[in-house]
């Protein structure tokens, strides 16, 4: 659990940010209401943030923000000084953000503030500059923002990282670089990478009328023009963060089974095809296993549609658990699961099917009138594939037909 920490002297306000931060993020909170009594809590703990006020009983001008930053926490200032040379002069310091203390959604603000610096230590950015000394300060401002951050000198080094990680969420590049400028390397990630998968924000000091125009056209995000205050760059970053997670969340939800979050029948298909017909060329042995849970009608019928769902999420977890994270698991429907299992000799792929198989028998779920219940599984495995994915797939579905003949609860192979 993040432990946060607010200095303000107003007791009431306090309070009222510390709770609503507790119960909406699920945060732990320390409340001062003077420096004395913020350096004895910072004294004690590492804070992932604090949010103090300016003006405190026994440091009336500030001091408490250097103070903070001295101690190596991460600042928000919440201020009613509204005096826009003072804060130009705070936001000078390295702080996150100001944030004027004037309502309700200034406070609204802040908590929506921390759920972004929240998220944001979940992504990489990859910045690109060939001035060292601007890199450095974007690599600043970005941990400041909690995000994991990549620096390289030009255009090559950046596409040389793209192929080997897939962790990068955006690509922050000049304009003028050696080797290849940020105009070509936008071009060349958009050769890798579509604006679902990857964000590139250009950031630029070039006047030139249709600088902006070209870099959007050839694949960019957004454009920042040099120079640039903080809060903008804040902003703009963590907005286009914020996109591309929402996109990802709602390919997510189009390509998952929305019981289990396994892969659905259609994102199944979709992706296996172009993997059966690489793996057929280059001759990779692979496995496809279809996989149906025993006598579910009788569970539904028995204990109910929600044991029933309990059911099949507790053999979604056995196949996910039990698979590696290369393979294909998908929920085909109802009580009915197919498996691909990649790169893999025969033998070994009949043994973790066994192995999936046996889990499933020694598992239980407690069902809606306190019974405990349990649950076996028939899998057809296909070891070796015919001509289209298709085919395969009906293949393995006549195999698991025979496991269903033969008693179920066994694994049945071609």
């Amino acid at each position: 659990m993040e432990r946060l920490l607010i200095v303000e002297d107003s007791k009431s306000l306090a309070k009222m940010i510390a709770r609503k931060i507790e119960l909406e993020l699920g945060c732990e909170v320390d409340v001062a209401y003077s420096m004395s009594e913020a350096k004895l809590f910072l004294k004690r703990y590492r804070y992932f943030l604090v949010l103090t006020d300016l003006n405190l009983p026994d440091a009336q001008n500030g001091e408490i923000v250097e103070y903070v930053l001295g101690t190596g926490n991460h600042v928000i200032v919440i201020s009613g000084n509204i005096d826009k040379t003072f804060r130009a002069v705070m936001l000078k310091k390295n702080i996150i953000d100001y944030v004027n203390k004037s309502g309700v959604n200034d406070i609204n603000y802040i908590l929506q503030t921390i759920a972004r610096l929240q998220k944001n230590k979940n992504h990489t950015i990859l910045v690109v500059d060939d001035s060292l000394v601007f890199r450095k300060q974007l690599q600043s401002m970005l941990e400041n923002m909690f995000f994991k951050v990549i620096t390289v000198a030009h255009g090559e080094e950046a596409i040389g990282i793209l192929h080997t990680r897939n962790d990068i969420s955006l690509v922050l590049t000049d304009y003028h670089m050696p080797v290849m400028d940020g105009l070509q390397l936008t071009s060349e990630i958009r050769k890798l990478y579509t604006k679902n998968d990857l964000t590139i924000i250009t950031i630029s000091s070039d006047d030139k009328e249709d600088t902006t125009a070209l870099f959007l056209k050839s694949g960019a995000n957004d454009y920042i023009k040099k120079p640039f205050s903080k809060e903008e760059f804040s902003c703009r970053i963590n907005n286009s963060i914020e996109a591309l997670e929402n996109i990802h969340a709602i390919t997510n939800h189009a390509n998952r089974d929305f019981l289990t979050g396994l892969y659905n029948r259609r994102y199944f298909f979709a992706t296996m095809q172009s993997y059966f017909e690489k793996a057929l060329r280059e001759g990779e042995k692979f496995a496809i296993a279809m996989i149906d849970i025993d006598h579910f009608k009788k569970i539904n019928d028995t204990y109910g549609h929600d044991t029933g769902d309990k059911v099949i999420n507790a053999v979604a977890d056995v196949l996910r658990a039990n698979t590696s994270q290369n393979d294909m698991v998908a929920r085909f429907g109802g009580e009915e699961f197919c498996v691909i299992l990649k790169n893999i000799a025969p033998l070994k792929a009949l043994s973790i099917f066994e192995n999936l198989r046996a889990k499933i028998e020694t598992c239980s779920v407690v069902a809606t009138n306190g019974e405990n219940t349990h649950c076996t599984a028939s899998i057809g495995v296909l070891l070796t594939p015919e001509e289209s994915l298709e085919e395969s797939i009906n293949q393995a579905d006549m195999l698991l037909y025979s496991a269903k003949q033969q008693g179920r609860n066994r694994v049945v192979s071609n």
